[in-house]
């Protein structure tokens, strides 16, 4: 399969359009808040934090009401209102002089990003038949990945310059970003079948009691933990553990965001229904141990040379892993979601995304920083323990997965 980062014409190419966009205002945003809201606004590290967990915290539990929202009203409408409530929100940061308004306005902004993440998924659900999802998604994140680091050398300049005015220029452009987005879902088309009440079922909030569903979200949770790895546990580790410079950071983080760009798709290729993806996802818990074994190797006293190419081997396993259960994740998550649902449950799903960002770090950082080599191994295990298990999980939810779903009657999808 040829790369290719945007999608055939149609939906699907919409989709991809818009996330590249919002994406590219992240990445300036991710860049440059910590330091904006530090440097200018004047909060300690403490406050930013725990303004931060307690975002996510609500965040994650807003997530399922607002995707039943969207199965409700329709998916399309409720995505673009919430992506420009996420828009707002990060402008009113800009606006933001003490802790209790920084918290207010962190809240907003988490609610509105899993609200739109729950929409999206149930849009695309819409607009994109069964067979094509994973597809799609795996070109969606490619999109993401390359917008992330296109906004982050943006962001880089913003801190090149180093004044308030390039750092608030900096999330200005996420807010534009975001507006843009807004646009761009507007202009795709209405899921057929899907708006005011479409669905009766869509009342209830039935994926609260699904105990089969909330096991297998609960692993995908557990094996989400490898976001905060990335970003922050191994920059930790190799500053606090490690005898390579410091530019490995740098030179690891491009090196998942290059990677999951040019080979997501390829990645996703092979997953088609429940089978393989739970194979794809076993497969990624498997790499994920072979990962955290090399990443404990790198605490030895090995010339630099040999540090640098441990780091590149255990970075490249942790990237081809996280592609692997991405990819098996996305089909599971729909596949044993009940039509007419797929708000809610996209929600509940996606909620593992907040509550990865906020326990995660302190969860790493105790295991890797603190413990070391043992917390590596033990990380290992708990990546390949919830890898396994992921199969017996699909195979207890799976009877729903045979209901017959008809396919999007949309002009011009894939």
């Amino acid at each position: 399969m040829s790369f290719r980062l945007i999608p055939t014409p149609g939906p699907a190419r919409g989709l991809a359009v818009s996330q590249l966009v919002n994406s590219f205002g992240d990445g300036a945003y991710y860049v440059c808040s910590a330091l904006y809201f530090s440097q200018i606004v004047g909060l300690s590290a403490d406050r930013i934090g725990m303004g931060l967990t307690l975002a996510w915290a609500v965040g994650a539990v807003t997530g399922v009401p607002l995707g039943q929202f969207a199965d409700r009203r329709g998916p399309k409408g409720t995505a673009v209102l919430l992506a420009l409530a996420t828009a707002a929100s990060v402008g009113a940061f800009l606006l933001v002089d003490s802790f209790c308004a920084f918290a207010l306005t962190a809240c907003v902004y988490a609610t509105a990003q899993s609200g739109l993440a729950a929409a999206r998924q149930a849009l695309l659900a819409g607009l994109v038949r069964p067979r094509d999802r994973t597809d799609v998604l795996a070109h969606l994140q490619s999109a993401v990945n390359a917008g992330l680091a296109l906004g982050a050398a943006a962001g880089g300049l913003a801190l090149h310059v180093g004044t308030a005015v390039s750092y608030r220029s900096a999330l200005a452009l996420d807010a534009v970003a975001f507006v843009l987005c807004a646009l761009l879902l507007a202009a795709l088309p209405g899921p057929a079948g899907q708006g005011g009440g479409f669905a009766d079922g869509a009342r209830r909030l039935v994926v609260l009691r699904d105990r089969p569903y909330a096991l297998v979200a609960f692993l995908n949770m557990v094996l989400l933990l490898r976001m905060p790895l990335i970003s922050l546990a191994i920059p930790l580790w190799i500053a606090d553990r490690t005898a390579a410079p410091a530019w490995a950071v740098s030179a690891l983080l491009l090196l998942n965001t290059a990677v999951v760009m040019l080979f997501q798709v390829r990645t996703a290729s092979g997953v088609r229904d429940l089978d393989s993806a739970v194979r794809a996802v076993r497969g990624g818990g498997v790499l994920m141990l072979a990962s955290c074994g090399v990443f404990a190797c790198t605490a030895s006293d090995a010339p630099v040379g040999m540090l640098l190419g441990l780091l590149g081997a255990a970075a490249g396993l942790q990237v081809w892993g996280e592609m692997r259960q991405s990819a098996g994740a996305w089909q599971i998550s729909f596949d044993l979601a009940p039509p007419g649902r797929y708000g809610q449950y996209q929600g509940f799903f996606g909620a593992g995304v907040p509550v990865a960002r906020m326990l995660g770090p302190l969860l790493l950082t105790s295991l890797i920083v603190t413990w070391g080599v043992p917390g590596w191994l033990l990380l290992g295990g708990l990546f390949l323990a919830a890898g396994l298990a992921m199969g017996p999980a699909v195979r207890w939810a799976g009877p729903r997965a045979a209901a017959p779903e008809a396919s999007p009657s949309v002009p011009g999808r894939i």
